[in-house]
């Protein structure tokens, strides 16, 4: 999975307003951490629960990986994160941090008995990585397909309405849905896809695909 041409945003920095603290700040985002995706949705009385995969964390197990996972409605395919730290000034102690997930062959195919599309995403990856000061996030993607009008070049937090033929919007899925605290800690989140089921479609719940959060190093 080297290319990431089709749907793609510029990375996103968030800076650490140091001249406002007068204290080391608690942060309200993990030191850093990544997760191929989770799901937790209800569709005719059937709860489809899948637990984050393959998550990682700086300060805790820094490489995880997945094997496909195929429930009713949704498949991830194999995917891995990778949460890093790196010393660059020993003297200082000082350091920087990448977490990072890629996967590839999502679909989601919960919303065609609904007269909905079927969701795909070929291969994709998410990473936030951190210095002392600021942190960044990015994102790519490959092979989508059942977001029609999607534009080809997508900002983040922007949502696409998914709907059937009738107009009738069955979901609402963010691309790069980007959270930073306030007030501002230099901290940062990030999530890939984030799919939102309206009362139209007949499922309660969402999907989340691609996920790192970060916050600046000490």
């Amino acid at each position: 999975m080297n290319h990431y041409r089709a749907r793609r945003v510029g990375a996103l920095t968030a800076a650490l307003a140091l001249g406002l603290l007068t204290a080391p700040p608690a942060w309200a985002t993990p030191a850093g951490v990544a997760s191929v995706g989770s799901a937790d949705f209800t569709k005719a009385g059937t709860r489809i629960a899948i637990a984050p995969l393959a998550a990682c964390a700086v300060d805790g197990t820094t490489t995880a990986a997945s094997e496909p996972v195929t429930r009713a409605g949704i498949r991830f395919g194999e995917g891995g994160s990778s949460c890093t730290t790196t010393v660059v000034d020993p003297a200082a102690d000082r350091t920087t941090t990448t977490s990072e997930a890629t996967g590839r062959d999502f679909e989601l195919s919960a919303l065609v008995s609904a007269g909905g599309p079927r969701l795909r995403i070929a291969e994709w990856k998410t990473s936030c990585s951190a210095t002392d000061r600021t942190t960044q996030v990015g994102w790519g993607a490959n092979g989508l397909g059942g977001f029609a009008g999607l534009p080809e070049q997508v900002p983040n937090n922007h949502v696409h309405e998914v709907r059937k033929a009738d107009g009738t919007v069955l979901a609402r899925a963010t691309f790069g849905e980007t959270v930073m605290p306030e007030p501002n800690d230099g901290s940062i989140a990030i999530t890939l896809l984030h799919i939102r089921f309206t009362e139209a479609s007949g499922v309660t719940g969402d999907v989340v695909v691609g996920s790192a959060a970060c916050s600046p190093t000490p």
